[in-house]
């Protein structure tokens, strides 16, 4: 099994003394022996007793100063790109609070789907705007938030080891010791339809349960490695809804861009979607102060798009004639090619 090179991560520098090898050689094998314990405990038990040992998991990880399993692969196949803090945060435990079940994000309301009226409950809080209104000076009314507060972030081995779709949701509940029909599980069936729903035209998907799966989606898309991965930065927790004003506009050199929206899931999901876009980063200040470093997606052709979208809604237009723009909540991911 090649947990214990995945978990132990980097050679280990020559200078090391014996001593030392051996403490990490221990804390490895016993990091490993953890996670697969974990990953058998979730195929045999319960999803509570699975996320306990996956704890004891990450906590023998940080106290060993080893590399999880998504730091090395993304090292591994992404040496030259950071690893956004919307991902790293995530890998560790405890730096987030509970997960919000009854949150309606409307930048992760699919491209195909209708709007239903209480999905506009404050038309001055949209999201959505016309990219000749993305330039320094100018003002919009937005509330920040992460999209997956408190998810826990699988390793690829175990996320592949629980079924993922529609078909299997009672079994999906049922190991992960969730009550049907209670809010997690409404919100978990939802994200399973979105996902399964066949992409719109002009529009390539995929729903990712791991950061090496998002990873491999995203460089494929791209048809390239050598990419940047941007997410919404904002310095402080908790910030109201209130007026920004944009400071700086910086766009892309390229139009090809994998959008990863985070989605409500008993762990992290992410349904990455490419398409005609552009992407922008925008540097912004609230009336509070609040300074945040956002990343803007402007849709190039929206000719498939539903004409009841939220969108088209609140901005007045039909598909196909402007280009829609959003800025990415905090915990979303954007992927473009460096070159």
């Amino acid at each position: 099994m090649m947990l214990a090179v995945l978990i132990g991560g980097e050679p280990l520098d020559s200078s090391i003394n014996p001593s030392q090898k051996y403490w990490h050689s221990m804390c490895t094998s016993f990091s490993s022996y953890l996670l697969s314990f974990s990953v058998q405990l979730l195929v045999s038990s319960s999803m509570a007793r699975f996320l306990v040992f996956l704890s004891f998991f990450l906590l023998a990880v940080e106290a060993c100063h080893a590399a999880l399993p998504a730091d090395v692969y993304w090292n591994s196949v992404l040496p030259n790109t950071p690893m956004p803090s919307a991902i790293h945060d995530m890998t560790r435990p405890g730096v987030f609070g509970d997960e919000k079940w009854d949150k309606t994000d409307t930048a992760n309301i699919g491209w195909g789907k209708a709007v239903t009226e209480d999905q506009i409950q404050d038309p001055s809080v949209t999201n959505y705007f016309f990219e000749k209104d993305l330039h320094p000076s100018a003002n919009m009314t937005m509330h920040f938030i992460r999209t997956i507060t408190g998810a826990t972030l699988l390793p690829r081995q175990a996320a592949d080891s629980i079924p993922f779709s529609s078909a299997k949701l009672p079994e999906i509940l049922s190991r992960l010791s969730i009550t049907p029909n209670s809010i997690e599980a409404k919100a978990m069936k939802k994200t399973l339809q979105d996902c399964e729903e066949p992409a719109i035209e002009g529009e390539t998907k995929y729903c990712a349960t791991s950061v090496e799966a998002m990873v491999d989606f995203s460089t494929s898309s791209l048809g390239t490695r050598d990419v940047q991965a941007l997410s919404t930065a904002v310095d402080r927790e908790g910030t109201p809804k209130q007026v920004y004003s944009i400071s700086k506009v910086q766009k892309q050199p390229f139009s090809k861009v994998v959008i990863c929206h985070g989605e409500n899931y008993a762990y992290a999901v992410f349904y990455c979607h490419m398409m005609s876009s552009e992407a922008y980063k925008v540097s912004m200040v609230g009336k509070d102060g609040t300074k945040v470093e956002a990343v803007a997606v402007c849709h190039t052709d929206t000719a498939g798009f539903n004409p009841k979208h939220f969108a088209f809604k609140v901005l007045n237009v039909k598909p196909g004639t402007v280009p829609i723009c959003h800025l990415i909540p905090q915990g979303d991911i954007v992927w473009t090619p460096n070159k």
